[in-house]
Parts: C-alpha cells; structure tokens; sequence
C-alpha cells in the first residue's frame, strides 16, 4: 500500500542546505495567494516524502511581517502534504528552558497585528476551532526521537508570537512571563492558524537561542547571538527531523 503520509518543513535561518534529504530537486511554485518564500526543495526522508520551504527567503532576506503565509501554507497543501514541521528560533521566558534547548509548544498567544491570519476573509466566512492547534501525535513523536538523540526538550508549552521585527522591552517580557508564557518569536502565528484552517497537522520545532531581554544577568538579545546558537544546533535540528519523519503516521 502506497504511504499517503507527506511532511511539509518550514524551515528557519541555517535550513536552507538540503544535504540531509534524499533525491531532491527544487522547484518554483505559485499560489492564487502569490508566491511562497522560497523556491521548493522535494525528496525523501527514508521513504517519506518531504517538501522544504524557506520562511524568511534565501539568505533571510523577508521578515516575520512580510512572509507571505498564505502562500506558504497552501503550497504545501497544493503539494499534499499531510503534516508540517516548523522549524523555528525563540526566546526563552523561563529560567529552565536555556539557550540550545528545543522546545514543542501545545499553545499560542497572538501578539501580531499586521497580518491576514485567516483564508476565510471574504464571504466564505468560516471559524475554525483552536483550542489544541498544535499536533499532539507529532509532539510525541518528537519526543520520543529526543529521548533517542539525547536532545534536552521542553514539551507542552505556550508560544507568543510577537509582530517584529524589534525584540521585547523589558516590560513587556515580564508581562508576557506573567501570562504564563514559555517562549516568544515572530513567526508561529499565523503560520499555524492558516495550516490548521488547510487541514494539516502542524507543530513547532522550536530552539532556545537566547532568554529575551528579561533575564537580567544576560547579556541584551540580538541577531549575532541568535544566529550563533541556531548555527550551533541546526545539526541538531537535522538529525532530530531526520530521525522523527520515518516514525509520523
């Protein structure tokens, strides 16, 4: 029987090689929302298929506000694509979850405010339910594949999702700790309200790169320590993507 499971990969900065796929080509690709991100890497992951977009562009040239997330998502569903993996960086908001760390959010808070968040702006007027957006089958996958690797993860945590492309101030990170929050990015939303609307099971790779700015004994956040943890662990990220595609259902 033919394997109808299909993993799209958003990737972040660092993803952009696709050395640790099989048989890959790349296409381009249009949508009637207008064009993804990125050109499409496809090929093979063991036997699964996987489709790779890169959120931010080659060479992290769009920011969070203008990704194009329509378009993203419903590539992949174009390309049917059952399941997404969004790789993306965050800040950690609490003392445990440290720089390097991966974490697999169960919950978002919306903090955006210049986005279409939704495909049903016209007169198809649909609510789509959001009280679990996260894939929970996938979630425990990912952990399982961690304990395999030996990959420190945090699971079952709630992203907040920020407009960008400025960090926090001080007091805004502590409001957002006092909200119950674990990580802060710009990106998960509205990636995951658009592929929850499509159908398709969708959950965050996170990766600690930095505490936010609430934190005081560390050191202001910036890119240049972003973009040094994540090169650091996009290895990592790999290998655990690497390692959970064979085991999706």
């Amino acid at each position: 029987m033919e394997n109808t499971i299909k993993i799209g990969i958003i990737g972040g900065s660092g993803m952009e090689d696709p050395a640790f796929i099989e048989s890959y080509t790349s296409k381009e690709v249009s949508t009637e929302y207008g064009n993804p991100s990125s050109q499409l890497i496809c090929g093979n992951i063991s036997d699964i298929q996987v489709v790779i977009i890169s959120r931010h562009g080659p060479g992290h040239t769009i920011n969070p506000t203008n990704v194009n997330y329509r378009a993203n998502i419903q590539t992949l569903k174009n390309e049917n694509c059952t399941h997404i993996l969004a790789v993306t960086a965050c800040g950690s908001l609490r003392e445990e979850i440290e720089p390097g760390h991966f974490v697999f959010p169960d919950q978002f808070i919306d903090r955006t405010t210049n986005r279409c968040s939704t495909f049903f702006d016209s007169s198809e007027v649909q609510h789509t339910p959001m009280g679990k957006p996260f894939c929970k089958d996938l979630r425990n996958e990912l952990i399982k594949s961690c304990d395999s690797l030996g990959f420190i993860y945090h699971t079952d945590r709630t992203v907040l999702t920020i407009e960008g492309p400025r960090f926090s101030t001080i007091a805004e990170s502590n409001m957002f700790r006092s909200w119950g929050c674990d990580i802060i990015n710009m990106s998960t939303v509205p990636e995951v309200v658009l592929a929850n609307e499509r159908g398709l099971h969708y959950q965050s790779i996170a990766m600690s790169t930095d505490y936010d700015c609430w934190h005081e004994s560390e050191e202001d956040v910036s890119m240049e320590m972003i973009y040094a943890v994540m090169k650091k662990n996009v290895e990592n990220v790999k290998k655990l993507i690497t390692d959970v595609v064979p085991n999706i259902k």
